[in-house]
This record gives structure tokens, C-alpha cells and sequence, in this order.
């Protein structure tokens, strides 16, 4: 099976270097000087490892077939992939793992599909296409999905109100959304000091 290490990012600097978007736990041992990795198209690869560095939190590489900034650029966007076992931790998946699998509500209600998992920056969200074809997108934490049963071919969502699109009417952004009106005292309003 293939599995997606990195997304390469934008380039960095004249010389070739990319910056990119870690899809690992161990990228120390992923990125090793001298090491070819395949890529996702695969016409793009495989490309070899010339060097890394880390500058705050940020993983940057040098190809050894990158030899300026506009090759360097041509690869934004291309994955890095490797081949892997299944994985044998509990709770820990694969994308291809979870694509596909049925989205339910706890009364087992089925509103939609996960069709991929977006790595956003607080943490990853399932991608779900619900029912009427609105791509939503779900924080992947044990408070909004408490199971995930892939052979059962299903995850159960608790989703904020709001969140899916046919939920709309009970979105609460803040207190005056909600119909909650604000007492002047709460307010801190007519306070005499």
C-alpha cells in the first residue's frame, strides 16, 4: 500500500530547496540524506535525498534533482510516498483506511460519506460528503468522532449544531445567534464604580 509522507510545499531560496508538509510521525528516519523516495504522479519521482534541515518547526529539503528555484517550484503539490503495512495501532488510520466509510449520527442516522482527511493545522479533519452533496468538513477528535469501525465500513459523529449542512437552523456562533439576550448586568453595562 502507499502512503503519504510529505506534500511538498513552496519553494524556499534559489538553489532548489521546498519546504514541506509533513504527512509522518518520524520524518527523521523518512528524509535521510541519499534516500530516493517515490512521489504521487509518479512521473514526478522517484527524487533523492540530498539534504534537510529543520528552521522553526518547518521541515525543508534539497533534492539532488533540484537545481534551482523553478524545478524547485514545479514541485509544489507533489506527494512524497512510501510503501507500508497496514497499521497496527488502535486508534491510528490510514486515509485509504477511512475513505469510503459511512458517517452516522449516534441513533445511527447515515448523513453522508468520508471521502478524504485534510491535515489542517490545529488538527486533521475528515472530509464528509453528505447526503445532498455538501463537502463538510468534521474535526478528527474523540469528542466529535467517538468511533471509528472500519470493518464495520462506518465512523459515529457528534457534531456541534450547526456543523452539517442540514443542521444549520441550531448554529450557535455566540450568545446573540442563539437568542440569548445579555442582561446589563452581565455586560458589565450600567456598572457604577
Amino acid at each position: 500500500m502507499e502512503l503519504t509522507i510529505a506534500r511538498i510545499g513552496k519553494a524556499h531560496g534559489l538553489r532548489g530547496e521546498v519546504a514541506l508538509d509533513l504527512r509522518t510521525d518520524i520524518p527523521e528516519e523518512r528524509f535521510v540524506k541519499g534516500t530516493n523516495i517515490n512521489t504521487s504522479p509518479a512521473e514526478r519521482g522517484p527524487l533523492t535525498i540530498a539534504r534537510t534541515r529543520v528552521a522553526n518547526g518547518r521541515w525543508y529539503v534539497h533534492f539532488e534533482q533540484s537545481v534551482d528555484r523553478t524545478f524547485a517550484e514545479s514541485l509544489n503539490g507533489v506527494e512524497l510516498v512510501v510503501q507500508a503495512e497496514e497499521s497496527d495501532e488502535e486508534d491510528a488510520w490510514y486515509v485509504h483506511e477511512l475513505a469510503g466509510l459511512a458517517v452516522e449520527l449516534t441513533d445511527g442516522t447515515v448523513v453522508g460519506k468520508v471521502v478524504g482527511l485534510e491535515h489542517l493545522p490545529a488538527q486533521d479533519a475528515l472530509v464528509v460528503k453528505e447526503k445532498n452533496g455538501t463537502r463538510t468538513y468534521i474535526p478528527f477528535l474523540e469528542r466529535f468522532v467517538p468511533t471509528v469501525d472500519v470493518p464495520g465500513g462506518r465512523v459515529v459523529i457528534t457534531p456541534p449544531g450547526g456543523l452539517l449542512s442540514t443542521d444549520t437552523e441550531n448554529l450557535v456562533i455566540s450568545d446573540e445567534t442563539s437568542g440569548v439576550q445579555e442582561s446589563p448586568a452581565s455586560s458589565g453595562e450600567g456598572e457604577e464604580r
